[in-house]
């Protein structure tokens, strides 16, 4: 529009009007019209052969005009000197940028390189788009086969396949999961969460080495004959109990403790290992142990087996089943029984010992358990206290069982009781003679757990340790060397403010937290797998707050949007929908409330 020689008022061809600095005035021309100019300088700007055209170049910088120049043979024209602008500006790879229209061409070497990354960068977008094309089909591309654990449980979002996987995704409107699922490559739901938990955590395998169980030493033979209580599905059995009658008329009781440490050096192999994964695993139909099965089998406190136990003795006074005496002992132990829940519960429960039968075998000893266990109980201040419901699964052929059971049942309370006592008596043990141990402790609420005895006002216990099953969890393996080496007047494998005892502690709390959450959402997934089996269209549901509930018949919880507020407590009904069994969620609609709070109440 004007040109005030430093600066110029310029129209573009769109018709906005702004100010330009002459400096960046790189060609001035009257004809063609800027309209024209473009259209035929981009059109010449195609016919230039980007190749030739960087052959053509003087190896030092040069400014676009010159190139022109040289490029047709003649002083070129306006049109063609901006088509070999244009040219110039879009191939950086075979010309660098020096300054407003100056250039100078790539090394050979350089643009090689640079023009095979340009293809190689080609070709994996056109990897990527085919990618996407075949999963938004519904097809797995054959090289996801082998990476098929890493994109669905550690996603690098830098690879070729995660971003085909989310461009898919955005496509179909599908989770990576569910995406993958469609294509066949989760066969298994049960598998996909299993497999991710084993990814993250045992990325070798589950297998063990192999490993020698150091021989124990020589020990004393218990007269007892002792017999545990363990679910059907129990291998490790790390407790037993015997019933002794004294000669004075008083009873002697035996809490025997499956003695692995005695085996297990600190710092061997075995030992390296335990330390690694620190508890078992549980879940539904499954366990991953602590210990392989040689170190298992050689310590398990199996029937017909004569078992190293560390042994806690109570004499009991026949009158009020006071503790008159204890004694701890590391020796041998008959095991003659190992009684079943499934089998010894209708047989011992509150309906027989309140009809005093005693026709079944261990009918006298499991009586005095009992009582003795009740005794505990009101020592402990937790007599007359609320029972909960425990929920048992049973997995065959990959068809589900759950049944409840009230925690508190004359087998759980002897075993719970006993367990308490001989985890707080072996912790003032050591406490008593200044020897460190880990204790759990509880105070206003909460628990954790801690070098130092100090109280669990849960339990009621002045100190209480994990020491009753060594065969699941290291902690207990930790604490057992520790009590061992005291009863045998030996240094203890841990000396007092030992780092190793700590790191234990620290690494424990954090892998039992995992492996509890985990326990946890393998649990749902087999309650979701319940709805699905048993087709459950209609469910009551508990309401524990807001729109948070429980359904009555599993252990099962999940907010429904579309429940009205009602009060907690109350009752209602619930239309099941299909449980997704990837995002372990299910979808519920309300349907009436059947009875209110107050009635609940």
């Amino acid at each position: 529009m004007t040109d005030n020689t430093t600066s110029l008022q310029i129209e573009n061809l769109h018709g906005k009007r702004s100010k330009i600095k002459a400096a960046n005035v790189m060609l001035r021309f009257e004809l063609p019209s800027m309209a024209e100019f473009l259209a035929q300088a981009e059109a010449i700007a195609a016919d230039i052969d980007t190749d030739f055209l960087w052959e053509s170049c003087p190896p030092d910088e040069f400014g676009f005009e010159e190139m022109a120049k040289e490029y047709f043979g003649h002083p070129p024209t306006p049109v063609e000197a901006g088509g070999t602008l244009i040219r110039l500006h879009a191939a950086p790879m075979h010309f660098y940028k020096k300054g407003k229209g100056r250039y100078k061409a790539a090394p050979p070497e350089s643009l090689k390189s640079a023009l095979a990354g340009a293809e190689k960068k080609r070709l994996q977008a056109e990897l990527q788009t085919r990618y996407t094309d075949e999963l938004i089909s519904f097809k797995l591309p054959a090289e996801f086969f082998d990476k098929l654990q890493p994109i669905l449980y550690n996603p690098d979002r830098n690879t070729l396949e995660v971003k085909a996987l989310e461009a898919a995704c955005a496509a179909t409107h599908l989770s990576a999961a569910h995406l993958l699922q469609h294509c066949g490559a989760i066969p298994s739901s049960h598998d996909f969460h299993l497999n991710k938990f084993l990814f993250e955590n045992f990325p070798k395998g589950t297998d063990f080495p192999e490993v020698t169980v150091d021989a124990h030493p020589e020990l004393p033979l218990a007269s007892a004959q002792a017999f545990s209580i363990d679910d059907a599905t129990t291998t490790e059995i790390d407790d037993a109990f015997s019933v002794e009658k004294l000669a004075d008329g008083n009873w002697r009781i035996g809490i025997h403790i499956a003695a692995p440490a005695l085996g297990i050096a600190l710092n061997s192999p075995l030992d390296l290992i335990a330390a690694q994964r620190l508890s078992t695993v549980y879940m539904p139909g499954d366990k991953i142990t602590m210990l392989p099965d040689s170190a298992v089998q050689s310590f398990t406190l199996s029937a017909d087996n004569i078992c190293p136990a560390l042994s806690l003795y109570l004499d009991l006074n026949a009158a009020d089943l006071s503790i008159l005496h204890s004694d701890s002992r590391v020796e041998r132990i008959h095991i003659a029984a190992n009684l079943r829940h499934d089998t010894l519960e209708p047989l011992f429960n509150e309906a027989t010992i309140a009809a005093g039968k005693t026709d079944f075998e261990y009918a006298n000893e499991l009586k005095l358990l009992w009582d003795f266990a009740n005794t505990l109980e009101a020592l402990r201040g937790k007599a007359g206290e609320m029972q909960q419901v425990d929920y048992n699964y049973y997995v065959e052929n990959d068809h589900v069982t759950i049944s409840n059971r009230l925690r508190g049942s004359p087998i759980d309370k002897v075993v719970a009781e006993l367990m308490i006592l001989v985890n707080s008596t072996w912790g003032k043990l050591l406490a008593d003679h200044d020897i460190p141990g880990i204790y759990r402790t509880q105070n206003n609420g909460k628990v954790k757990m801690s070098t130092v005895a100090a109280p669990h006002q849960g339990l009621g216990v002045a100190q209480y340790m994990w020491s009753s099953s060594p065969l699941r969890r290291y902690i207990d393996l930790v604490n057992q060397r520790q009590i061992i080496q005291l009863l045998n007047n030996q240094p203890p494998a841990y000396d007092k403010n030992d780092t190793a005892l700590f790191a234990v502690l620290r690494d424990f709390d954090a892998a039992y937290s995992l492996y509890n959450e985990f326990q946890r959402q393998m649990e749902r997934y087999w309650c979701l797998r319940w709805l699905q089996q048993e087709n459950i269209e209609q469910c009551e549901a508990a309401v524990l707050r807001e729109n948070l509930v429980k359904l009555t018949i599993i252990p099962l919880v999940s907010r429904i949007s579309s429940m009205p507020e009602t009060p907690p407590n109350s009752r209602v009904l619930l239309a099941i929908e299909a449980p997704d069994l990837l995002d372990l969620a299910f979808n519920a609609r309300y349907v009436s409330t059947i009875v209110p709070a107050e009635v609940v109440e």
